[in-house]
């Protein structure tokens, strides 16, 4: 019993010493406490923000691979800048990007993944077969997509709802250059004007709308030529074109087709004035085509990286963060960073609703979003998808382009 006693009575001394040091738990470095010695509990740290996923249709080694392959490296570094950034109101981007080859059974099947497994808020697609053929999907899933394609008939905002056009489609970009070649012609009569292009959607795209245009502004369209993407010889289809004369050819293909058609064209002495669209212009041309390509006019919708311009600054400071500079990149490079930039902005703009619908409506409330001049500014509205109809127009001179308008419309 007194043992006892003694156990109860020293432990209750103890209590009494501990209360009278202000805690156990506090470390003998502790500042003494004032009033209320319990600490306040620590704020429970914010819940991580789930991921928002967006897919990525590239095409980095199929039939458009010269110019897909640099387009989809921009995608991702400007997620990734982004994310560098802190991302979207803290939360991360992920960009979910499959190489599909520029087949379209395969972007319908990786499509289908996008929605179905990975759940992804929007998607960054690439070809004009392979979203055409998908536009009706596009609008039952109600996912926003902006694509590489520049198809006039993406446009149509009623039949499809969310599909997005950030740069001038491949109309406004023919219809660009006709009126360039009307304005500029000092020839006798109307000027001559022949079509080549690629047996695809993408290539067949502009051709209609080109040739009624043509006719409404006193071009006259005197012939039309299929040249295939991989084609390594144009001879056949230049010597058909030759009999008509014309005095301009638009391109409507790859840097690889056109540079074939220019180095033909070299060889047959042609002295027709060639101008090529969107996909036609770029680096890789002129380093496929070599002096072939020196007086080539380029439809340019988006800035060079060798260009003077403040947009350029932030794509410098991620290449750095990488090691690389500039020079390591090319246009398409910056063509795939604005597109990416481009559905990024409507996600902020979606705030919290991150559906289909949100995002879709966060993408229409952009107006006149500039990009330091590394292309038109793009505004969108519920009834007009379009984003933007101007571009630049660029000459190939000592084996690089320079730009020769400012960005214009038609």
């Amino acid at each position: 019993m007194k043992n006892w006693v003694n156990v109860v009575s020293a432990a209750f001394l103890s209590a009494l010493l501990v209360a009278g040091c202000g805690g156990g738990s506090q470390p003998s470095s502790a500042p003494a406490s004032t009033g209320n010695t319990s600490a306040p509990a620590a704020p429970a740290a914010p819940a991580a923000k789930e991921p928002i996923k967006i897919g990525g249709l590239f095409d980095e080694t199929g039939g458009t691979g010269d110019v897909g392959k640099p387009y989809a490296e921009g995608e991702v570094a400007y997620v990734e800048y982004l994310n560098s950034k802190g991302g979207i109101n803290g939360a991360k981007v992920e960009l979910i990007g499959v190489d599909y080859a520029y087949k379209v059974p395969e972007a319908v099947k990786i499509y289908q993944k996008f929605i179905k497994q990975d759940k992804v808020s929007a998607i960054l697609g690439w070809g004009t077969g392979d979203t055409e053929a998908m536009k009706e999907l596009i609008a039952k899933d109600k996912v926003p997509f902006i694509s590489a394609s520049y198809s006039e008939a993406l446009t149509k905002v009623a039949q499809h709802p969310y599909n997005f056009m950030t740069a001038a489609t491949y109309s406004d970009q023919a219809k660009v250059a006709i009126k360039w070649i009307k304005d500029n012609w000092k020839g006798s009569g109307n000027p001559k004007l022949a079509l080549i292009y690629n047996d695809t959607p993408f290539g067949k795209s502009p051709v209609e709308d080109a040739k009624a245009y043509a006719a409404s502004v006193g071009v006259d369209v005197v012939d039309e030529q299929i040249v295939d993407l991989k084609a390594l010889d144009a001879t056949p289809q230049l010597l058909n074109m030759q009999k008509k004369s014309p005095d301009f050819a638009i391109i409507q293909e790859t840097w690889g087709a056109t540079a074939t058609i220019l180095k033909d064209a070299k060889k047959l002495g042609l002295t027709t004035q060639f101008i090529g669209l969107n996909w036609a212009a770029g680096e890789g041309v002129i380093k496929l085509a070599g002096d072939a390509a020196e007086g080539f006019i380029g439809v340019i919708t988006h800035a060079f990286p060798y260009e003077n311009l403040p947009g350029l600054k932030e794509i410098e400071e991620h290449l750095a963060s990488k090691g690389k500079k500039l020079s390591d990149i090319n246009q398409k490079f910056v063509q795939g960073w604005v597109a990416a930039k481009i559905m990024v902005e409507g996600i902020k703009n979606a705030g919290d609703n991150l559906t289909g619908e949100g995002i879709k409506a966060g993408i229409e409330k952009i107006s006149n979003l500039e990009f330091g001049g590394i292309a038109s500014p793009v505004s969108f509205s519920a009834d007009n998808h379009r984003g933007t109809t101007k571009v630049r127009l660029g000459e190939v001179k000592n084996g690089k382009f320079e730009i020769i308008t400012d960005y214009i419309g038609y």
